[in-house]
């Protein structure tokens, strides 16, 4: 159960930025001028990414925006460091 979890906190949010970008590429060429930064965004930083997209504004983000998109930074950083932290024990053990 645990791995199907993570698989779906994994592959969730970026199944859901590129059908967001398939269905909706206007918006997503009006927030970022080329095709590499949400690239990466959606590989390394998926939540943090469909944040920004979703509160993007022509006249700039909100501070409800900024929230939002600092929340989905601490989501992003919180996935990768609860994989590292869950997998500290099995590292150790490699290296005795």
């Amino acid at each position: 159960m645990c791995c199907a979890a993570a698989a779906l906190l994994m592959l969730g949010p970026r199944a859901a930025a590129i059908l967001w970008w398939l269905f909706d590429t206007t918006r997503w060429n009006l927030v970022f001028n080329n095709a590499l930064i949400p690239l990466l965004g959606v590989i390394f930083l998926p939540w943090t990414t469909l944040a920004y997209v979703l509160m993007w504004d022509p006249n700039g983000i909100s501070l409800l925006g900024l929230i939002l998109v600092a929340l989905g930074f601490v989501v992003d950083v919180g996935s990768y460091a609860g994989g590292a932290y869950t997998n500290r024990d099995r590292m150790a053990s490699i290296y005795r």
